[in-house]
């Protein structure tokens, strides 16, 4: 029997079950591999020592007040469960119900001994799993299955790496096609599995909408397949539970295009998405290439229809940094952090960067794009992720990173080692990233509204907090005079756009503070696309530094002293807790096009590989930076000429 899988999904069956069924199925335990097996799990876990470094406290949740000049919450719109796939067949046992009480600080364990807790609970939280699998537990859990489909429940039952390869690999046949053989080869019966599926999902996210506290959004993951494990996935985000009666899945929509076809077909009225790409870096040049996964050309209406349905990109998550690679453009040094693919040699490779994978590259070809077809695609917002397929939103501490996927990177011996599969994949994986969105409240509506007009930022998994300004009438007073409804009265915060005027600099205005659990401030960079002569340029300029400072440029020194490799300590008298500060640009011309993001860089800590080897007494590997600069990333602020 032939299987289709999609990226970590499988084809849907059944209808009309019982939701309890399902449940019984879902939270089967994972059959006993043998004592020998049993045993030296145990004996991996018992060798950790979990106090080999200090830990944070958890801090409780305080409830923030409606706020006209916007409050900052942080929250991740990227987590599989127990309902996906992949993750099921890789060990989480997870529901959505077990996902949104981590979110919101309860503690679990995602192998038996590896515990996860957040130390601050998120804000906001959108459960993203497959589409392509919706219904497979049901059918899995309730349907008489012939003897091909036994075997494949049964198989899901016992880890297994060699089987999701098999059934990843047959998935790259295009276009998708939907197996119903088993599904009583009827394809309603597959539809309809799926359809109750993505209810139950819906319904789980409204149960735990707390508005004010902590807010849930509708979503799923739209996941075709791409040679090498790439990725030109998407995720879909509602407004609210009004949304489409189907997810549409690659089955569905072949191409990015005919998602968003698709979904502004189906999804009207008060129904509002977004669609939100995540790994540019493992798409293979397809992110901004201007052509579909198929090799279609954009026409002027796809520029347009992209335009309007994906206002943000995924810049930071589990499976790497997509800001930008050291082998394009200006040869930003901080490119290199949490990246570990080479440049790619030649059209169509995969593993590698190509020109058009990374944010920064996507955003210098918008602005072409824009003077071509009078619409700039690519003029997105950026947020960080988890792409967690532990069912632990939002647990991105480096300290208490627990692997992507339990049975293949759990517990820490196995991290280091290269999991199960004897690669050294898992150890160039982190805890991912976060979403940081300013609104008014911690609402449905305010959040989504905030993420459409883009005033958000990505993190790489610290809880810095980021504002960035910019306006021709800002007058540079001291910045401690500066109040937020003079910024928001006279310029535009990030995410949003200026038309140039004659004769005028446009002034930018940048404050950042420390993540409290983390270490401290070391510099805040602006960085500049712009299109000189047609030609896509970009600069990177320091622009304020927390430690010392080397030469004429201002350029910011970083010490290499500041953390302890032996406990993962760090100085908190080097560097400074919070910059506030205005820039201009000293090379801005009014005629060209142009966008500005902000970036802030910590001082260095421990990375989560230092943190296992610790647990373990071991020296951590030399394959991978022992300490880690965490960043933020401001949405961009574009600049046009009249």
């Amino acid at each position: 029997m032939r299987w289709i899988w999609i990226a970590g999904s499988i084809v849907v069956i059944g209808a009309g079950i019982a939701w309890w069924q399902y449940q019984s199925f879902i939270h089967a335990p994972l059959r006993p591999s043998g004592p020998e097996a049993q045993a030296e799990l145990q004996a991996e876990i018992e060798s950790q020592d979990e106090s080999a470094f200090e830990q944070p406290d958890q801090i409780p949740f305080v409830a923030r007040k409606t706020n006209p000049t916007r409050n900052v919450y942080f929250g991740d719109l990227h987590i599989h469960t127990s309902v996906s796939f992949d993750s099921y067949l890789f060990g989480n046992r997870l529901d959505p119900d077990t996902a949104y009480r981590i979110a919101k600080g309860e503690k679990a364990e995602i192998t038996p001994g590896e515990p996860v807790e957040l130390t601050t609970p998120l804000d906001f939280a959108a459960l993203t799993d497959h589409a392509e699998g919706f219904g497979l537990h049901v059918a899995c859990g309730t349907l008489e299955q012939n003897e091909a489909g036994e075997s494949f429940c049964g198989s899901l039952q016992e880890p297994s790496i060699a089987f999701f390869l098999q059934l990843r690999n047959s998935g790259e046949i295009r276009p998708m096609k939907r197996e119903t053989s088993i599904f009583q080869n009827d394809p309603e019966v597959a539809r309809q599995s799926a359809r109750e599926t993505w209810a139950n999902i819906k319904e789980i996210a409204d149960r735990h909408n707390e508005p004010g506290r902590f807010t849930t959004f509708a979503g799923y993951e739209y996941s075709p397949v791409l040679k090498d494990t790439g990725k030109h996935h998407r995720n879909i985000i509602f407004r609210s539970s009004v949304s489409p009666i189907d997810a549409v899945s690659a089955y569905d929509a072949p191409s990015e295009i005919d998602l968003w076809k698709e979904l502004e077909a189906t999804c009207q009225g008060e129904c509002k998405f977004l669609t939100i790409p995540h790994n540019p870096n493992r798409s293979w040049g397809l992110a901004f290439a201007s052509e579909t996964i198929d090799g279609v050309p954009y026409t002027s209406n796809d520029w347009a229809l992209r335009a309007r349905s994906e206002p943000l990109v995924e810049m930071f998550q589990i499976k790497g940094n997509s800001e930008c690679s050291a082998a394009f453009g200006a040869g930003d040094e901080e490119c290199n952090f949490e990246q570990f693919f080479p440049p790619c040699e030649n059209d169509g490779d995969t593993l590698c960067i190509s020109s058009t994978s990374m944010i920064r590259d996507g955003l210098k070809k918008g602005l072409t794009l824009a003077q071509s077809t009078g619409v700039n695609p690519m003029q997105f917002g950026v947020i960080g992720a988890t792409d967690t397929h532990n069912a632990n939103p939002g647990d991105t501490e480096e300290w208490d990173y627990r692997g992507a996927s339990a049975f293949v990177s759990s517990p820490a011996r196995r991290r280091l080692e290269g999991g199960r599969g004897g690669n050294r994949i898992s150890v160039q994986r982190n805890p991912g990233g976060l979403a940081a969105v300013w609104a008014e409240e911690n609402t449905r509506d305010a959040l989504f509204d905030a993420m459409k007009r883009k005033e958000v930022y990505a993190t790489s998994g610290t809880r810095l907090s980021l504002r960035f300004f910019a306006g021709f009438d800002l007058n540079e007073t001291r910045v401690s005079d500066v109040t937020l409804e003079q910024l928001y009265a006279k310029g535009v915060p990030m995410g949003g756009e200026l038309l140039s005027e004659d004769g005028t600099t446009p002034n930018f205005f940048i404050s950042a503070a420390r993540d409290p659990n983390s270490a401290p401030l070391a510099k805040v960079q602006v960085i500049k696309g712009w299109l000189e002569d047609g030609v896509e340029k970009e600069k990177v300029f320091d622009v304020a530094c927390g430690n010392e400072t080397r030469g004429g440029e201002n350029t910011c020194l970083i010490p290499t002293d500041s953390v302890n490799l032996a406990d993962c300590s760090w100085n908190a008298d080097a560097g400074v807790s919070s910059i506030r500060t205005w820039w201009q640009d000293p090379e801005y011309d009014e005629r060209q096009s142009a966008f500005y993001y902000a970036r802030v860089v910590q001082n260095p800590t421990c990375r989560w590989s230092t943190y296992d080897s610790l647990r373990l007494g071991l020296t951590p590997p030399d394959d991978v930076p022992a300490t880690v600069k965490e960043m933020a990333w401001s949405s961009p602020i574009w600049i046009k000429p009249r």
